[in-house]
């Protein structure tokens, strides 16, 4: 978490421009990703409605759904699977945090729509060799249609769509 936090104003000052435009109505099936090189680490944030991840926006009901929202988290943590930067550039996953509130134990209904926030930061050893990173959201999760894309790099930005079969994003540099 440190490296996050530490990384968090870069982050914020590189896509403050872009986010404005990005933030959008609450849409099912799309998720939201923006991905930040700086030096050598790559953050990676992840922002959605829950029901592209599990089918619903309230806390499980029933054991069937327990277990979906137990299966989606865990699928969700492990940021190594759902991301994938070039292998040259000897990334690893060095920090996974996933958000999803309504899911949490006792938790009560907070209206219509929940959403789940995530955040990956990886290391790596060659980053001049980072250029795309293959994203598995859309195998991992069969509900998500589309992921709006956003991409900082130290002197580029840029903005893109995945929609299925697509999975691989290009870095700005």
């Amino acid at each position: 978490m440190k490296t996050f936090a530490l990384l968090a104003p870069t982050l914020a000052a590189l896509l403050l421009p872009m986010s404005a435009a990005a933030h959008k109505a609450h849409v099912h099936g799309a998720a939201a990703l923006t991905m930040a090189v700086d030096g050598g680490t790559l953050s990676i944030t992840l922002e959605a409605p829950l029901d592209g991840f599990v089918g619903f926006e309230r806390p499980p009901r029933n054991d069937a759904e327990r277990k979906t929202a137990a299966e989606a988290m865990a699928r969700l943590k492990d940021g190594a699977a759902l991301f994938r930067p070039d292998a040259a550039a000897g990334c690893t996953l060095a920090e996974a945090s996933v958000d999803a509130p309504v899911l949490q134990p006792g938790a009560k209904a907070a209206g219509e729509h929940a959403d789940l926030d995530a955040s990956y930061s990886f290391r790596c050893s060659n980053p001049q060799a980072l250029r795309n990173v293959d994203v598995a959201l859309f195998d991992a999760f069969q509900r998500l249609t589309r992921i709006e894309v956003q991409v900082a790099g130290a002197k580029a930005q840029s903005k893109s769509t995945l929609r299925r079969p697509a999975r691989t994003v290009t870095l700005a540099r």
